[in-house]
């Protein structure tokens, strides 16, 4: 399982630039090595590249990319507060679109921030729909809808 999501995310890191920069997609993939390390250490051992291990890959991604983006808003916030170096938006916008939008809509709640600003909303709200229209097309060319 450790060396299907190496397979999986490590692309991410060397190919997309803008990723490589993002402290919190580097916390994403770490959260990501470690629970499956910790699952293939400690509980069961799965297939490489077997349909258990994506179907875990989708869950874990779903847990660790939202841990991150509720993490990065935090660190935003308090950046504001303090009046230090902020989290650019597009690190934000970035996370959302893989799949963060949970934990940066609980986070905007939580902090309260980020929910005045109309451009960084509209911004949000087009990532979701683009993450959307991403699963959909994927779906659609496994044949599974």
């Amino acid at each position: 399982m450790l060396v299907t999501y190496l397979v999986l995310i490590v692309p991410f890191l060397i190919f997309v630039r803008p990723l490589q920069r993002n402290a919190y997609f580097v916390l994403y993939f770490s959260l990501m090595i470690l629970s499956a390390y910790v699952t293939e250490t400690y509980y069961f051992r799965v297939q490489m590249f077997s349909h258990k291990a994506f179907l875990l890959f989708l869950v874990y991604h779903l847990v660790c990319i939202n841990i991150a983006v509720f993490i990065a808003y935090g660190a935003d916030k308090r950046a504001a507060v303090r009046g230090s170096w902020r989290v650019p938006e597009a690190y934000l916008h970035t996370l959302e679109f893989f799949g963060g939008w949970i934990g940066a809509f609980a986070a905007q709640k939580f902090f309260r921030h980020k929910t005045k600003k109309k451009s960084y909303r509209a911004m949000f709200w087009l990532m979701l729909v683009l993450q959307g229209a991403a699963v959909y097309i994927i779906l659609r060319y496994l044949g599974l809808i």
